[in-house]
């Protein structure tokens, strides 16, 4: 069979990608009915995230360099495989600790899912082809931002939230079928992948988040909580000094000279930080807090997702001529006056007057962001090195939401109401608000960037 031509590798990497967001959405709009159905509370909402956060943020390094050592093809069929498993382990699963566990190993497969499908796009397109395929990427992927709510939402109201967990069993079998022809280069000799630096990685975000998700429960007086920070930091110290000297290091920090990449890495840790706090946290709210049903729930993001499938590939085409610096400093900034409308929300809850205009401009500014952030981070960093400075960028941004979720029951005070929600709201607004700040401070276009290899 011939090799795939670039419209189909494009729509691979689509669909690749497509699995690991779906889920995200189904999570969110599932937590209340986990928690009603297996118990738990508020920490076992977060577990349920940050358990796939964990393995995902650590593991994408691995998947990344393994993308460049091994082939990208290879390690999307392994990270579709493995995640289709994992879905069906979520859906049988009988206890919140066995629903975590399942939750681990999906996350470690759909680390393989992302920085393979981007580093697909990188290495097939370029200049300004490559932006517009990022672009259009990014509005396809963002469907499911849509179809996971909506299927979701449904699923929990009229069946069971285990079945919303099956609905990504479709887009894994498009993607294998699609990807039947689709060949790696020959293996490199010297390939090999720090196991070492991925055990510490994960270690170390799993002490870190096990603290701030458990503080507001055991109080810091607890030992297990200054244990697991402090030992959680120094692992995660350890990683990053071994990957200083390690031969083959899963995050190779002279990446990290590069002006646009590490700029871009700040802001996007800024950026989707913010993003995880409010899609978390507007899930639960409008369902625990203002009564709507997991559907509705699922449905009050519509407009920002469709703003963004309307306008992504456009920005990214834009952004491809003019500069990313511009959008990625209006962008966050535009989000977070988005996040800060939705300080409008009142006991006396409506949603057309209290949330739909956040919406709508958290929308606006989430398009003029995506895209143009994606596509200067992946394009100051040489193609061959496509695979992990994709998974060092997606690594981040799951860190960033790792540790922003875990963090959720100290900025809430324990409990999601009204004020909590309140808080969250403006949480979410400085954040972004400083994103916009690092961008307009850091980015240079490649006509300006001397740094750029």
């Amino acid at each position: 069979m011939p090799h795939p031509s670039p419209s189909r590798v494009l729509w691979i990497a689509i669909l690749g990608s497509f699995v690991a967001f779906l889920d995200g959405t189904v999570a969110n709009v599932a937590l209340p009915a986990i928690d009603r159905e297996l118990g738990g509370g508020l920490a076992t909402q977060q577990w349920v995230v940050d358990g796939y956060l964990i393995t995902l943020g650590a593991l994408m390094l691995v998947a990344g360099s393994a993308s460049d050592a091994l082939g990208r093809a290879l390690v999307l069929r392994i990270g579709l495989v493995g995640f289709g498993v994992a879905s069906v382990a979520i859906a049988v699963a009988p206890t919140p600790e066995a629903l975590v566990a399942a939750r681990l190993v999906q996350g470690a497969a759909g680390a393989f899912l992302v920085p393979s499908s981007l580093a697909l796009i990188t290495s097939t397109f370029s200049g300004p082809a490559q932006a517009k395929a990022i672009g259009t990427w990014t509005s396809i992927t963002t469907g499911a931002m849509i179809v996971g709510p909506l299927l979701g939402g449904a699923l929990v109201d009229l069946a069971s939230w285990r079945l919303a967990f099956l609905i990504n069993v479709l887009p894994i079998g498009a993607t294998l079928w699609l990807a039947r022809g689709l060949a790696d280069p020959p293996r490199r000799a010297d390939a090999r992948i720090d196991l070492l630096g991925a055990v510490l990685c994960s270690a170390g975000l799993g002490g870190i988040v096990f603290a701030l998700i458990e503080q507001p429960r055991l109080g810091w007086a607890h030992p297990a909580i200054p244990v697991a920070l402090v030992a959680g930091a120094a692992m995660f110290t350890l990683f990053l000094l071994r990957q200083r000297t390690a031969p083959r290091p899963i995050l190779p920090l002279d990446l990290f000279r590069v002006r646009n990449f590490w700029t871009g890495n700040v802001a996007t840790a800024l950026v989707y930080g913010a993003l995880s706090l409010n899609g978390f946290v507007l899930a639960v709210y409008l369902q625990e807090g203002a009564g709507l049903s997991a559907t509705l729930a699922g449905l009050a993001s519509l407009p920002t997702t469709i703003l963004m499938i309307l306008l992504s590939s456009r920005i990214g085409a834009l952004a491809g001529r003019w500069g990313a610096r511009l959008f990625m400093t209006a962008g966050p900034i535009i989000m977070g006056a988005g996040s800060a409308l939705l300080l409008a929300v009142a006991p006396d809850f409506d949603y057309w007057w209290q949330v739909l205009p956040g919406m709508v401009v958290f929308g606006l500014g989430l398009s003029l962001t995506v895209s143009p952030l994606t596509s200067t981070i992946l394009g100051s960093i040489d193609p061959a090195r496509s695979g992990i400075a994709s998974a060092a960028n997606n690594a981040i941004s799951r860190v960033a939401g790792l540790v922003a979720i875990a963090a959720i029951g100290t900025i809430v005070g324990g409990e999601l109401d009204l004020a909590g929600f309140h808080r969250t709201c403006l949480v979410v607004a400085g954040l972004l608000a400083a994103g916009g700040v690092v961008s307009w401070l850091g980015i240079r276009t490649p006509r300006q960037d001397a740094e750029r290899p």
